[in-house]
């Protein structure tokens, strides 16, 4: 024999070197088999087609979503022979491939979620209206980016926007728009909404939006959030899992902002109510205060009549009662010591008198004293 002889271990490294130079990292797709979780932490499965079949070696955390034997899926990994175990896929990410598979596998995770409450109503949040400040989770150049931002400034305009610039799609999609929602979550001043957006595509195109691990940082975060994929009849985990639901990038823009020229309408409609009812009220007042005068007029005028009559029949009880009309009519005053006499007892023989009629006095003494 011409070649090199190796010991297994020598075989193993240089085999591992040549896998290391020539193919460090491989996309495989293929039928998934065989899958098992070990001790809910280690991942074990096969991707096969008719003709071969290829193990691979990971962990749960890089599960995208609950899988199961018979979908179709693509694996990317580090190829490794391992000096006891043979030769596996050192896997770095998964996902479904295909539609079949891929709405299998979103149905699997939706299931699994709903029994968990994820997507239950009572957990979602109101969103701030016409927010100062925006997170906003995206691809930078993107058109759901240009979109979201241009109808902002349209319809109020004034709000900050800061912007994480993610992929929204492929395998690297999940894990930077989880580090995108934790970033802000953790942030000292964080935003009033988190608004987490891409534009339409296939199934595959937004299996990101699927995938457990961003279904799950969605239903966390501490911010609100308002979640838009694709167009109006896509619908995506992420969706169900936020506190509200978009269906465009341009439609979650109108959600949190007010259409400023709508508004001035709105209030030139109140200005005009406000008017009407001002000037309703207006006459109205002006109508009863005009009835109240004259309730007032009515009411003083009687009060002043029944006073004018109680001070005739005043005067004329006094007329009555006055001494100089007695005295008028031939009656006479008498006084002894300056004070009436209303008694004979209050005379005595003698005693200097003072009769008082209407037109002077006369002096007089009291000669005699007779009782009736």
């Amino acid at each position: 024999m011409d070649g090199p002889v190796f010991s297994p271990t020598d075989f193993v490294a240089v085999f591992n070197q040549t896998l290391e130079l020539s193919y460090p990292i491989v996309a495989i797709e293929g039928e998934l088999s065989d899958f098992s979780i070990s001790k809910n932490r280690w991942l074990y499965f096969s991707l096969k087609d008719q003709d071969a079949s290829v193990k691979f070696f990971g962990s749960v955390y890089q599960l995208p979503g609950p899988l199961s034997d018979g979908l179709s899926v693509r694996a990317v990994g580090s190829p490794r022979l391992h000096p006891r175990f043979g030769f596996s896929i050192s896997l770095h990410s998964i996902a479904p491939i295909g539609e079949g598979s891929i709405k299998k596998a979103a149905d699997l995770l939706q299931k699994k979620l709903a029994a968990e409450g994820l997507f239950d109503v009572d957990r979602k949040r109101a969103l701030p209206y016409a927010p100062d400040r925006v997170g906003l989770i995206t691809a930078e150049k993107s058109a759901a980016a240009a979109d979201f931002i241009k109808i902002m400034a349209e319809r109020w305009g004034g709000s900050r926007i800061e912007l994480a610039d993610v992929y929204v799609q492929g395998d690297r999609a999940p894990l930077q728009l989880v580090e995108a929602i934790s970033y802000f979550n953790q942030s000292s001043r964080p935003p009033e909404v988190l608004v987490i957006t891409r534009g339409g595509g296939s199934g595959e195109d937004l299996a990101a939006f699927n995938d457990e691990r961003v279904v799950r940082a969605v239903a966390a975060s501490r911010i609100p959030t308002l979640v838009a994929v694709g167009h109006e009849t896509d619908l995506s985990l992420a969706e169900l899992a936020a506190d509200m639901r978009a269906s465009t990038p341009s439609n979650a823009a109108q959600l949190l902002m007010p259409d400023k020229h709508q508004e001035l309408v709105n209030l030139q409609g109140t200005r005009a109510v406000l008017r009407r009812q001002l000037i309703g009220a207006y006459s109205n007042r002006r109508l009863m205060l005009s009835n109240h005068k004259d309730v007032v007029t009515n009411t003083v005028t009687n009060l002043l009549s029944a006073e004018r009559q109680r001070l005739s029949s005043l005067r004329q009880l006094a007329m009555v009662y006055d001494p100089l009309n007695a005295l008028k009519r031939g009656y006479g005053l008498v006084r002894a010591a300056g004070k009436p006499v209303k008694s004979i007892g209050q005379i005595a023989k003698g005693d200097e008198l003072t009769i008082e009629l209407h037109d002077g006095t006369i002096e007089s003494k009291a000669t005699g004293v007779k009782e009736k």
